[in-house]
């Protein structure tokens, strides 16, 4: 089981440190990685799902929740999300398996959330 709001805070958390290390390289990064996924020509969360193949083919489950999380405030619905895992998983091979695994419990840990 996913505990959705220990990964939140500590993200939150960890962030708030790196930031306030006032280095300012890391925090030019930060800013455009936020900004990246704003809308632009494409709508955010178009963004968000690339971020999420992306992640899913990188192998990063901490990504792979985060985008979830973000994709799922964008709006995106079940079936987005299995066209997604289906183009990570052409991309990325069998070795994404595992990741599409935790994706798909992800996403029901966060649908339980919304539930509640």
């Amino acid at each position: 089981m996913i505990n959705v709001d220990e990964i939140r805070e500590y993200r939150l958390r960890m962030n708030e440190k790196i930031l306030a290390s006032g280095n300012r390289e890391i925090q030019r990064f930060f800013a455009l990685d936020n900004r990246v996924y704003e809308k632009g020509a494409l709508p955010a969360k178009t963004k968000e799902l690339m971020g999420l193949v992306a992640s899913l083919v990188l192998r990063c489950n901490e990504c792979i929740f985060y985008h979830i999380d973000r994709c799922v405030e964008e709006g995106v619905s079940a079936e987005e999300f299995y066209e997604a895992f289906s183009v990570a998983l052409v991309v990325g091979g069998s070795i994404t398996v595992p990741h599409v695994r935790y994706a798909f419990e992800v996403l029901g840990e966060l649908a339980e959330n919304l539930e509640k």
